[in-house]
């Protein structure tokens, strides 16, 4: 198992290009769920976790996000599903929480044969009157900042290879 989880993480890639077919539900699930089994500041379990497969609503987030990012291709690439995660922007270590789910969520989406892709300026986008609009939609509390969201979906095409890793990345103190 543990060569297993390691192999896993050295070949998790992320894709910029997805199949137009949806994930399963089943798939869907167990993503989500592997990221309410992030690590989080004193066991809070902060963050806030949105999944998006309305093509009505991918489009106006996708929209949201290119203008953030000044851009009018899809900063989400397509994908057929969008996950968001959201952190009471009082939480203690929220950024850190909300990163801890979103690389759960990653590894057990390539665990599935998944694609996924972490993508930036969720923290723009609903700081926005338009993002907060959408979070009372969503009924999610008041006071939470966007931290990041992925493109979640089935690969197409093969991923890049890993880049070497970098000469003296770690060091060991005894």
């Amino acid at each position: 198992m543990v060569n297993n989880f390691l192999e896993l993480i050295r070949t998790r890639r992320s894709y910029r290009n997805y199949k137009a077919e949806q994930i399963s539900d089943e798939q869907l699930n167990a993503v989500l769920e592997a990221g309410t089994y992030a690590p989080t500041s004193r066991g809070l379990q902060s963050p806030f976790i949105v999944a998006v497969q309305n093509d009505a609503l991918k489009a106006r987030l996708a929209k949201m996000n290119a203008e953030v990012m000044g851009v009018t291709t899809n900063p989400y690439y397509d994908a057929p599903t969008y996950v968001l995660v959201f952190v009471p922007e009082d939480a203690p270590n929220g950024i850190q929480d909300a990163s801890l789910v979103l690389e759960n969520m990653m590894l057990a989406a390539h665990a599935l044969g998944l694609g996924s892709c972490w993508i930036h300026r969720e923290r723009e986008m609903f700081a926005t009157e338009e993002g907060k609009e959408l979070m009372k939609q969503w009924e999610l509390p008041e006071g939470l900042v966007g931290i990041g969201a992925l493109a979640l979906g089935y690969p197409n095409g093969e991923p890049s290879p890993a880049k070497p890793r970098k000469e003296g990345y770690t060091r060991i103190i005894k």
